[in-house]
């Protein structure tokens, strides 16, 4: 007997017969099937071949230091390269966020010129990630891909979704973080229709990635505690604290933002200084820890590591770097911002710095995201799973108390941090 066709706002698509709703749903399971294949094996790809490229502008950067120097020639060939594709203001990872929240599709040229600029921004020595750049790629291909399926607008969020959590994932390593982290950062509630399709395109995207040689991030911590009433009492301070940092990193890329925008309106003029800025404060400091990513800086911190100056540093730099124009991402620097000040102020409160830096680093992460869950998986991701519990109650408090600061300003939180709706 046929199945009857039903539109796709039937009240949860309820038909008399099981057997017919069981077909019907196992129709759309076959769908979302074959949009998660084919997105996790294309964002996949690119993510890998994007990791390769920074990894390369990484290297040269690090082996040639007067690389530096040529940030300001970098940053208008990043200018011209988005203007002459007809994006005067481009938005970056708040692109992406907005599709999702609204019916508007994501042009599919933004995924090389974030390739390209990316790579112009590491090989030059601009403090940035990689992970930020690889939402945006993922997401702006796959809203490409769901557009020639020609989905509706719910579709197409789901499958923008989805193009995230593949180039966060085939990046990175970290699947399940990557898939909550998207359905998480767009909105602050879990619409779990989303998490079939963008957990089997991160998974996709990974084994894609780990077949071209990427390799998953983890780290190694010096040591774990044990849950206790002593242990948690000092996270819990330590995540208040880290609540504090968060704030003060959106804080300090707004007002870079607006100081950018009140004093240097001309896109040329601003990326420029920006791009003087860095090298001049590079070589001031006679150090290449600020550049790039700073993943050297991240192992180090976390075997207890870290100059006491070194957040802040990474902060002013970061912020002077994208708000300019520069490309990249905001996560990995996050990462380094966190893990530094938990292994200056863990020893403070009676943790071991190592695993107070551990702490602080998805603390961090949770306060500028508002991505809780996101959070603690990546901190079982990453770290192996030990004192999760731990992680947990530093990344919830860290939550709360970061209030409605983003890193992100298209990010729209549905819902109040201390009362129920």
């Amino acid at each position: 007997m046929k199945i009857p066709k039903f539109p796709s706002n039937f009240p949860n698509r309820r038909i008399s017969k099981v057997g017919r709703a069981v077909s019907y749903n196992m129709i759309d399971v076959a769908q979302w099937c074959v949009y998660a294949l084919v997105i996790g094996a294309v964002c996949g790809a690119v993510a890998a071949v994007f990791g390769f490229t920074i990894e390369a502008a990484t290297e040269a950067r690090q082996q040639y230091g007067w690389l530096v120097w040529l940030m300001p020639l970098a940053g208008v060939a990043i200018v011209a390269c988005y203007r002459l594709s007809g994006i005067d203001h481009p938005l970056g990872t708040n692109r992406v966020l907005i599709a999702v929240e609204k019916d508007e599709g994501i042009a599919i040229r933004m995924a090389p010129l974030i390739f390209l600029a990316s790579a112009l921004t590491h090989l030059t020595g601009g403090s940035s990630g990689r992970e930020g750049a690889a939402l945006q790629i993922g997401g702006s291909i796959a809203n490409y891909i769901g557009r020639q399926f020609r989905l509706s607008h719910m579709d197409l969020r789901i499958v923008t979704m989805c193009g995230m959590a593949a180039g966060f994932s085939g990046l990175f390593g970290t699947p399940l973080a990557a898939a909550i982290f998207a359905m998480e950062v767009t909105g602050g509630a879990l619409h779990y229709v989303a998490l079939f399709p963008c957990l089997l395109s991160a998974i996709v995207a990974r084994v894609i990635a780990m077949a071209m040689g990427v390799k998953a991030t983890a780290f190694s911590v010096s040591c774990f505690m044990d849950l206790s009433l002593r242990a948690s009492g000092s996270v819990i301070v330590l995540g208040a604290l880290c609540a504090v940092v968060a704030i003060l990193f959106c804080l300090t890329m707004e007002h870079v933002g607006k100081f950018y925008e009140t004093n240097l309106k001309n896109p040329y003029q601003r990326i420029i200084a920006a791009g003087l800025f860095v090298a001049a404060i590079t070589t001031i400091l006679g150090t290449r820890d600020y550049n790039g990513a700073g993943g050297e800086v991240i192992v180090r911190a976390l075997q207890g590591d870290a100059a006491p100056e070194a957040f802040l540093l990474k902060m002013i730099i970061t912020a002077l770097t994208l708000e300019a124009g520069f490309k990249g991402g905001e996560i990995v620097p996050t990462f380094f911002i966190g893990s530094t000040f938990g292994a200056v102020i863990g020893p403070l409160l009676g943790l071991d710095p190592g695993f107070a830096a551990a702490l602080s680093m998805t603390g961090v992460f949770c306060g500028v995201t508002n991505c809780p869950i996101a959070s603690i998986l990546l901190s079982f991701e990453l770290f192996g799973g030990q004192s999760l519990i731990l992680f947990a109650l530093c990344c919830s408090l860290s939550y709360m108390l970061s209030g409605h600061y983003s890193l992100y300003a298209a990010q729209r939180l549905e819902q109040d941090k201390f009362h129920l709706e």
